[in-house]
């Protein structure tokens, strides 16, 4: 790995130097807590930057909002411009949860938007987790709540090598199974389009872009990194990994065996609300979790 390495015409001053020293003894002893105090002004940021450099390990720095999250991430960015800083905060602009009126069997739908970009850089985190280990991860509370299985979303990884026996057709199959939708039209992210023996792949991580994948029968004869916009390539690859387009993927046997258990809860919560005579709170909640499983099995995922 590269090493954590900061950029930056200062060098420590003052207490700075004394504070970078305790903090690192205390991480080799092992110590859960430290604080750092300091006004405003006083560079905590740069010293904890320097406390990264002399630790080199991948680190987590949790901020209490996204304004917060977002200062940092640019600051941390500018101080380790050979390595990985990443950015992962909640990406929804506006949520508003699901409602229902029994009296009036009134259902509101869950109504929600959101942030492509945030998305993006959410991805390009989990996905630099799994590539390298020079990583900076800024992120706010969103970070704490579950994601879906690590080990699932790292073992439907499509990896694609030049010279590797490999049928298009199987290919296209394992970036549906990842949640990747073929879109010859409209290339975005966490898409893919087909031509020939060529595939174009658009990463959910990637900004501006794909991935050229082709074919010469059932081999992988060449992989280029290209522009999205112009076609243009960027380099040739000799190994590219493709990550899952959403962070709830997951093998159809768990999914198999999730849909059981939502079957068997719905049976004994509806049988439940028919023993207190509510019907009608009973009907929609049949409606609507069939509605949902229907959703799992022909598209691998519900809106929750």
């Amino acid at each position: 790995m590269k090493p954590f390495k900061v950029t930056s015409p200062f060098e420590p001053k003052g207490d700075q130097t004394e504070a970078i020293e305790k903090l690192w003894e205390g991480i080799q002893k092992d110590q859960t807590y430290q604080t750092l105090l300091g006004v405003t002004g006083s560079g905590k940021t740069y010293t904890m930057a320097k406390v990264i450099e002399k630790v080199q390990k991948p680190t987590l720095i949790l901020a209490h909002n996204k304004t917060l999250a977002a200062q940092l991430y640019s600051e941390f960015k500018s101080f380790f411009q050979e390595n990985a800083v990443e950015y992962f905060v909640s990406y929804y602009d506006y949520y508003q949860p699901e409602a229902y009126v029994p009296g009036s069997d009134l259902y509101i739908e869950k109504d929600a938007s959101i942030n492509d970009e945030i998305d993006k850089l959410r991805h390009s985190a989990t996905a630099s987790l799994f590539e390298r280990k020079d990583v900076i991860i800024v992120a706010s509370v969103s970070c704490i709540y579950g994601l879906g299985s690590p080990i699932d979303y790292e073992n439907l990884v499509v990896s694609l090598r030049p010279g590797m026996e490999k049928d298009r057709d199987d290919v296209v199959r394992e970036l549906v199974d990842i949640q990747y939708a073929r879109n010859d039209v409209n290339f975005i992210r966490g898409t893919f389009r087909v031509r020939g023996d060529i595939v174009e792949i658009f990463p959910a991580g990637s900004g501006d872009q794909a991935v050229r994948v082709e074919f010469f029968g059932d081999e992988i004869e060449r992989i280029r990194e290209i522009d999205v916009l112009t076609g243009e390539t960027k380099a040739e690859r000799t190994h590219i990994s493709i990550f899952p387009a959403s962070h709830y993927a997951t093998t159809p046997e768990k999914l198999e065996k999730a849909i059981e258990g939502i079957r068997a809860e719905l049976d004994e919560r509806y049988d439940e609300l028919m023993d207190q005579n509510k019907l009608v709170e009973a009907q929609r909640l049949l409606q609507r979790t069939h509605y949902d499983i229907e959703m799992l099995k022909e598209m691998g995922y519900c809106n929750v």
